[in-house]
């Protein structure tokens, strides 16, 4: 044990439990096996004492700054934690000019730890960059935000992601029962007789958060070890009695209840459905956006098949805005297994995609002059309205006319689905069309399909997304 080990230690005394039990081996940490078992890249790095830069990404209380801290005790290079939080570039390029000296005067590399590294916007994370590229430090950074948003692609492109999993309740309950039998950092001294049911419940309840299970631990043993009586399951539940929902309101686990609410509508689950709206509302979501979200679904996602859907949603929505919360959760949960059980189409959100696509392709094509409006006699005189056929003197339909550009005549745009009221529009159009061709082939069906494929029908309007546009794949 050298000096730095013994101030450690002193800094421990009178730490949470969650900091006292933090392994400082890789051997000692639970977890995350596919990133510190034997073989694995990680590792092998390790043994090499070659660590690349690397961007340490998870969950809270998945160990990202125990494996930082566990990677620089088993190589030579020289530990510097910095928090994103706390610290600027100030402090960062005082700690970049000590790291070029140490390697210069020593040949001595330094790890720098940037705790929080999304918290740092583009202009703090430029300034260590050329750092990162030249080699004067090691950079590790950690995040509970996608790097892929929360990290300049310069940056990123020169570090290896590390994506660490919640824990698996057997790895958490290993670790609470290290910590309920450890005398030196943990609970041991208390001599508290401990019910194995207890220690399962903060394992399941925990959400894989190691550090919140140690924390729920700590708090349940004192509790326990004040009334002098077991640690059991009531005293577990007394303090989990807080437990609070993993939901960031902008952060990704924020798009990815929303996208799993969306998509279990559009897949006809009413009680996946239901489930994720109230996980939104009961993390606190604002009840509006949830409201505004199935509004935009009765008509991208039901469409015509059923427009009854967008007069429940408007319905709701204008429901929910005259009586509040809570009662308003009563048209919001209407409106949700509403559209989750009806018929579904996409006819017309295919429609305007194909019309938009056309629009990009041709340009502003001239409007038909049968179709222009002749406001005055000098129109006229030009041809303006001139061959107009009026539907209404023809029966309500002129047979046989057209009102695209010439260029797009004979497209087909809006192809409606055999189902729901959207067959019976499908027969009609159908018999007015006079044929049964199929949607427009110019542009190329295939190309707008695969532009549609590309934009991946975002779930989040864009004006929601994270300050950096998410890629396609989103």
């Amino acid at each position: 044990m050298d000096l730095f080990d013994h101030k450690e230690d002193r800094d421990r005394e009178g730490a949470p439990l969650s900091d006292r039990m933090r392994p400082r081996r890789l051997t000692d940490m639970v977890g995350q096996r596919h990133l510190v078992a034997e073989g694995s890249l990680l590792r092998r790095a390790i043994q090499q004492d070659r660590i690349p830069s690397m961007i340490l990404w998870g969950p809270p209380g998945t160990g990202k700054t125990t494996l930082a801290r566990a990677v620089a005790a088993e190589t030579k290079a020289v530990f510097v934690p910095f928090s994103a939080v706390m610290s600027g570039v100030p402090e960062l390029r005082k700690i970049l000019a000590e790291a070029a000296e140490r390697k210069r005067l020593h040949g001595t590399r330094t790890i720098l730890f940037v705790d929080e590294i999304h918290r740092w916007n583009k202009a703090q994370q430029d300034a260590l960059l050329p750092h990162v590229e030249r080699g004067a430090v090691v950079l590790i950074g950690a995040t509970t935000e996608n790097p892929s948003f929360a990290v300049n692609a310069a940056l990123l492109s020169r570090a290896r992601v590390f994506r660490l999993e919640p824990h698996e309740p057997s790895d958490l309950r290993a670790l609470l029962e290290r910590a309920m039998s450890d005398r030196e950092h943990g609970l041991g001294k208390l001599a508290l007789t401990v019910d194995p049911e207890a220690l399962g419940v903060i394992a399941e309840m925990a959400q894989g958060d190691a550090r919140r299970a140690l924390d729920v631990l700590e708090l349940a043993a004192n509790d326990a070890t004040a009334r002098k009586v077991a640690l059991d399951r009531e005293a577990v539940e007394q303090a989990l009695a807080s437990r609070t929902l993993l939901y960031d309101k902008s952060g990704e686990e924020h798009y990815n209840v929303v996208s799993a609410f969306i998509k279990s509508m559009r897949g006809s689950d009413p009680d996946a459905a239901i489930y994720w709206m109230m996980r939104m509302l009961e993390a606190g979501e604002d009840p509006l956006f949830v409201m505004r979200r199935l509004v935009i679904f009765a008509s991208e996602d039901v469409g015509n098949a059923d427009p009854n859907a967008l007069q429940i949603a408007v319905a709701a929505d204008a429901a929910f805005r005259r009586l509040g919360m809570p009662e308003g959760l009563h048209p919001l949960a209407q409106c949700c297994t509403y559209l989750a059980s009806t018929v579904k189409s996409n006819a017309s959100y295919e429609a305007w995609q194909r019309a938009q696509d056309a629009v990009k392709q041709h340009g502003p094509l001239p409007v038909p002059m049968k179709l222009r409006n002749a406001a005055t006699k000098h129109m006229k005189a030009w041809g303006y309205g001139e061959g107009y056929r009026y539907p209404h003197a023809e029966g309500g339909h002129a047979q046989g006319e057209t009102y695209l550009p010439d260029a797009l005549v004979g497209a087909r745009f809006y192809e409606p689905k055999d189902i729901g009221i959207e067959s019976r529009i499908k027969q009609r159009l159908a018999k007015l069309r006079g044929d049964e061709r199929p949607p427009t082939e110019d542009p190329p069906r295939a190309e707008n399909d695969a532009r549609r494929t590309d934009r991946s029908r975002p779930d989040v309007p864009r004006e929601e997304g994270p300050r950096t546009d998410p890629p396609d794949e989103r």
